[in-house]
């Protein structure tokens, strides 16, 4: 869909920025001067959850994320939303609210925005961003031997979707709500700490789909322990109801190619893996002599960090059981 837009920018014609035309990445970085480069995104989605509020602040940190996610910090926000006429002006406002308490908890300044009428809700923010221009977090950042940590569970797509089908209890909704809601500020804020260079957002694309594209730009192989990996508590439950979003689906589909299953692990277990997350994790590499420090640090600061695998020489994706 994307490919007649390529050529049509000359990266030789625009040398400060310094992410954006090459490999995908989570955000655009232009460098403003030695010191300091801007980093810019937009995310918006329809509702995950019937809350309003909780919506609002789930889309907030998801969209914050992508800076937290190449290394930077970020500033200021702008709301994108595409509301229906028939949506009530309190729910409206409680999106808004929601939305506009994360960034002021990210420190962060929302300053305005866009809104149009359309059928479904819709809601986002543009989000920039400060970092130094040669500490960039990236894709391509990532290096034989470092160790992959992931700093959120999985399993907010099935659980979300649950909920649409009328399938999830509460708890398992509040549980989900308190993990995507969360921002990954302080994980990014630690990732800064120990100059990572190599790491990204799980997102839409699931583990696997985003571990891919790591693995891709970075030209390295990545071996994921599924043992090791974190999931919320209600994730094997909906997943073994077949639970999933249509983008999990398409997930599987687009990346299974480029997945190696190692081990006796059935249909959920790996669906699990690709399963489409919103406002997840970061999954950054830390070199391998650096990864003890990194877990004590986490633990100091209350953040979670669950080692899954490691970064190899090769290419592509191997699951071990």
């Amino acid at each position: 869909m994307l490919r007649p837009l390529q050529g049509l920018f000359d990266p030789a014609d625009t040398p400060d920025l310094l992410v954006g035309l090459g490999s995908p990445d989570d955000a655009a970085v232009w460098r403003l001067d030695a010191e300091r480069a801007l980093i810019l995104t937009t995310d918006f989605f329809t509702p995950v959850v019937d809350e309003p509020y909780e919506y609002g602040a789930i889309a907030a940190a998801n969209s914050l994320s992508d800076v937290y996610a190449m290394g930077g910090e970020p500033f200021l926000a702008l709301n994108i939303a595409a509301l229906p006429a028939s949506l009530p002006a309190d729910t409206v406002a409680e999106i808004l609210r929601g939305g506009a308490e994360k960034a002021r908890q990210a420190g962060v300044v929302v300053a305005g925005g866009h809104t149009i009428q359309d059928d479904e809700p819709k809601y986002g923010l543009v989000v920039a961003g400060f970092v130094h221009p040669e500490r960039t977090i990236s894709k391509a950042g990532l290096r034989p031997g470092d160790r992959l940590v992931l700093t959120k569970p999985l399993g907010f797509g099935v659980t979300t979707t649950a909920l649409k089908r009328g399938l999830a209890d509460p708890q398992d909704v509040a549980e989900a709500v308190g993990w995507m809601s969360g921002l990954n500020r302080d994980a990014g804020a630690l990732a800064r700490r120990f100059g990572l260079r190599g790491g990204t957002d799980v997102t839409g694309y699931g583990l696997l789909g985003h571990g891919w594209e790591l693995a891709s730009a970075s030209t390295v192989r990545l071996r994921i322990e599924n043992s090791a990996v974190p999931f919320i508590s209600s994730a094997r439950k909906y997943a073994a109801q077949g639970a999933f979003p249509g983008g999990s689906l398409d997930n599987r589909r687009y990346f299974d190619p480029h997945v190696i299953f190692s081990g006796d692990l059935d249909e959920a277990d790996r669906m699990l893996l690709y399963d489409a997350q919103t406002s997840g994790g970061l999954l950054l590499g830390v070199p391998e002599q650096k990864a003890a420090d990194f877990l004590t640090a986490a633990r100091e600061a209350s953040v979670a960090a669950w080692v899954i695998g490691q970064a190899l020489s090769g290419i592509g994706i191997e699951v071990v059981n």
